[in-house]
C-alpha cells in the first residue's frame, strides 16, 4: 500500500463516498485508457524483496524500527512486522547485463543491512517463512509501530467478526486461531514489476497467470510455520486465510477471498480494477480531494488514489498496478508469486526465467491461455504450493491434437519454458552471458530436484536424525541457511545437514 495512511475511526458515509468515489476514479481510468494518455513502453522492471530479522541465534528479532534507523536509506522500509524489513531496487531497463547489474546492486544493500542490523545483534535472512517463528511471535503487539498496518489489522478483524482460521494440511497439519492478521507478516516475498503498455497488459497478465505454478515449483522456499512441515511453499494458503475478511458462511456462499489467485483470463487492465469494486468492500475508506475527470478535462494526469488504495488491499498473485512517473501515467504487472531468498544469485535467477517467460509466453501467435483452462492454471498453482518441485502440472499438449496434459514441472520447465524463457531474454536484448548464467541456476535446480524448501525440508530432516529436538532442529537449519545466503552460492549447490558443530539440543 506504501503510501502514508493516517488512523481514524470511520461512519458509514465514510464507506458511501469512497465507493463513489471509486467509481469515479474507475471511470477515469476508462478515460486514460481510451485516450490512450499511459506511457510508451520502457522495458522497465522493477524489484521489491521483504526481509527477516533474526538473532544468531536464528529466533526473530523485533527490531525493525531501530535497524532502519541505523540503515538510513529510502531503499529500505518497514513491513508489517518488528521482525520485517522490505529493500527497494530502483527500476532497470531490460537489456545489455541488466541481471548482473541486479546481482551487484542486491548484494551491496543486503550486506550493507546486515552490517548495520548486526550493531544491534540482528542479521538480516531472506527466505519464505523463518522457521523459528513460534505463535506467539505473530501477535498484534509486534505489527509495526505505522498507522497503516495498525488501521488495516482493524478492519479486517472488523470485517471477520471472529477470529482467524489457520488450517493448513501438508506433510504435517497446522491447525490455530489468531486474534489478527499477524500471521501474515511471516509471509516474506518477492515482488517483480514489469511496465506495459495498455494494449500489451492482458497479455502480459495472462502469461503472468499461466507460468506462476512454474516459478512456484522451481523457487518455492517456505515449508514450515510454528514448527510443522507443511506445504513447500506455505505463504499462499498462511496469506490467504491470516487475511480472510469471509467467515465460513461467506466462503460457502462462494464470495472470493481477498487473497486469491483469480477466475478468468482477462482481456485489459480494466477488468481486474473492474473486479476490485464489484467483489470487494473497501477496508480503508479514505477520500482524497481530487477530482480525478476534473483533472482530465483540464488535461492533468490524475492520481486516482481511491482506486489505488482499494488495489492495495487485494492480495492477487498478479497484481495490477497504477502508477505516475514524471507527470505521465503508466500501468505495470506487480508478480507477486516468488518467496525471499535464498540467496541473491537465486532471486535474480527467478527474475531473470520471469522477465523471459513472460515475455515469449504474451508474444505467442496461439497463447498459451487460449489453450488451457483457467481452472487448470489455478489448480497448477496448488499444486506446485503444495509439492514445490516435485509438482505434477497440466499444460497445454504441443502438436496437432491439441487438449492438455500432465507433466513433471521440472519437465516442463526444461522442455518448454526454459527455452522460452532465453527466447524471451534475447528479445529484451539480454547480453548471452547474463542469460545463460541465470537461467543455469533454474535448469540445474531442475536437474538435481533441489530449491529452498527441498533444502530445508532435508537439512531439517537431518537434524533430527542426529539427536535435535524438533525446535533445536529448526533453529539450527535456520543458522545454517542463514550462514549459506551470506556466503552466496545458489542453493542447489548447499550440502544438506549441519556442520559437525551443532552442539546437541
Amino acid at each position: 500500500m506504501g503510501e502514508k495512511v493516517v488512523a481514524g475511526q470511520f461512519d458509514l458515509s465514510d464507506r458511501q463516498r469512497y465507493r463513489d468515489k471509486l467509481r469515479v476514479c474507475l471511470t477515469g481510468l476508462e478515460r486514460l485508457l481510451a485516450e490512450q494518455r499511459f506511457d510508451r513502453p520502457k522495458n522497465l522492471m522493477g524489484l521489491e524483496i521483504e526481509l527477516n530479522l533474526t538473532g544468531a541465534d536464528g529466533m526473530p528479532k523485533m527490531l525493525n524500527a531501530q535497524v532502519l534507523e541505523r540503515i538510513a536509506s529510502r531503499d529500505f522500509q518497514t513491513e508489517l512486522a518488528m521482525f520485517n524489513l522490505e529493500v527497494n531496487i530502483a527500476p532497470h531497463r531490460l537489456g545489455g547485463r541488466v541481471f548482473d547489474r541486479l546481482a551487484e546492486e542486491l548484494r551491496t544493500s543486503l550486506a550493507y543491512a546486515d552490517r548495520k542490523a548486526g550493531e544491534l545483534d540482528a542479521g538480516i535472512v531472506m527466505i519464505g517463512i523463518l522457521p523459528t517463528l513460534d505463535r506467539d511471535d505473530l501477535v498484534s503487539s509486534n505489527l509495526s509501530d505505522v498507522d497503516r498496518y495498525a488501521l488495516l489489522n482493524e478492519q479486517i478483524v472488523a470485517a471477520r467478526g471472529e477470529d482467524f482460521t489457520l488450517d493448513i494440511d501438508g506433510v504435517e497439519r497446522l491447525s490455530c486461531t489468531s486474534k489478527s492478521i499477524a500471521p501474515e507478516a511471516a509471509c516474506t516475498s518477492v515482488q517483480l514489476h514489469l511496465q506495459v503498455t495498455p494494449g500489451r497488459f492482458a497479455d502480459v497478465w495472462n502469461a503472468a497467470q499461466a507460468v506462476a505454478a512454474a516459478q512456484i515449483a522451481v523457487g518455492a522456499n517456505s515449508p514450515f510455520l510454528f514448527g510443522r512441515e507443511l506445504w513447500r511453499e506455505s505463504r499462499p494458503p498462511l496469506f490467504q486465510q491470516s487475511t480472510d475478511t469471509r467467515p465460513p458462511e461467506l466462503q460457502a456462499q462462494g464470495v472470493r477471498p481477498r487473497t486469491w489467485f483469480g477466475e478468468r483470463w482477462i482481456s485489459s487492465a480494466y477488468d481486474l480494477f473492474e473486479e476490485n469494486l464489484r467483489y470487494y468492500p473497501a477496508l480503508l475508506p479514505i477520500c482524497d480531494d481530487e477530482d480525478p475527470l476534473e483533472v482530465l478535462d483540464e488535461g492533468g494526469v490524475p492520481k486516482l488514489a481511491e482506486l489505488v488504495l482499494h488495489n492495495g488491499t487485494v492480495y492477487r498473485w498478479n497484481r495490477p498496478v497504477y502508477g505516475i512517473a514524471d507527470g505521465v501515467p503508466h500501468l505495470r504487472v506487480e508478480n507477486r508469486v516468488l518467496p525471499a531468498g535464498p540467496t541473491t544469485i537465486d532471486v535474480v535467477a527467478n527474475a531473470a526465467f520471469y522477465y523471459g517467460v513472460v515475455r515469449a509466453l504474451a508474444e505467442e501467435s496461439k497463447p498459451v491461455w487460449s489453450r488451457l483452462p483457467f481452472e487448470a492454471a489455478a489448480a497448477n498453482f496448488d499444486a506446485a504450493c503444495r509439492h514445490g518441485i516435485d509438482a505434477r502440472l497440466v499444460w497445454p499438449r504441443r502438436g496437432r491434437y491439441g487438449g492438455t496434459t500432465e507433466v513433471d514441472a521440472v519437465s516442463l520447465v526444461r522442455d518448454e519454458l526454459l527455452p522460452l524463457a532465453e527466447a524471451g531474454l534475447d528479445a529484451w536484448g539480454i547480453e548471452p552471458a547474463d542469460r545463460d548464467l541465470y537461467l543455469g541456476v533454474i535448469e540445474e535446480r531442475c536437474r538435481r530436484r533441489v530449491n529452498g524448501a527441498s533444502w530445508q525440508s532435508a537439512t531439517f530432516h537431518r537434524a533430527l536424525e542426529t539427536g535435535l529436538s524438533r525446535d533445536a532442529a529448526l533453529a539450527a537449519t535456520t543458522r545454517r541457511y542463514r550462514e549459506l545466503m551470506h556466503k552466496g552460492d545458489p542453493v542447489h549447490t548447499w550440502p544438506v545437514g549441519l556442520p559437525e558443530t551443532v552442539p546437541m539440543g
